[in-house]
């Protein structure tokens, strides 16, 4: 399994606050052969394809309690 990095965006989402600008730092600062791991209050249909653009694949799951975790990893890896 790949290394990884975690971003857990429940707490800003549950705040009223917008997570999107640190997803998109965390992917950019995401060195080659590393994961993104992200925690959600819901799946984030919408990143899929914005992800997906710049090269990366996802797998999501839904976690007990209704969150999901979400694995996004480059499609060349």
């Amino acid at each position: 399994m790949a290394a990884e990095r975690v971003l857990d965006v429940r707490a800003t989402i549950k705040s009223g606050g917008e997570p999107f600008d640190d997803i998109m730092q965390a992917v950019r600062e995401l060195p080659p052969g590393e994961d993104l791991v992200l925690l959600a209050p819901f799946d984030p249909v919408p990143l899929f394809g914005v992800l997906g653009a710049q090269g990366f694949s996802h797998t999501s799951e839904a976690l007990p309690g209704g969150d999901f975790r979400v694995r996004f990893s480059r499609k060349d890896s």
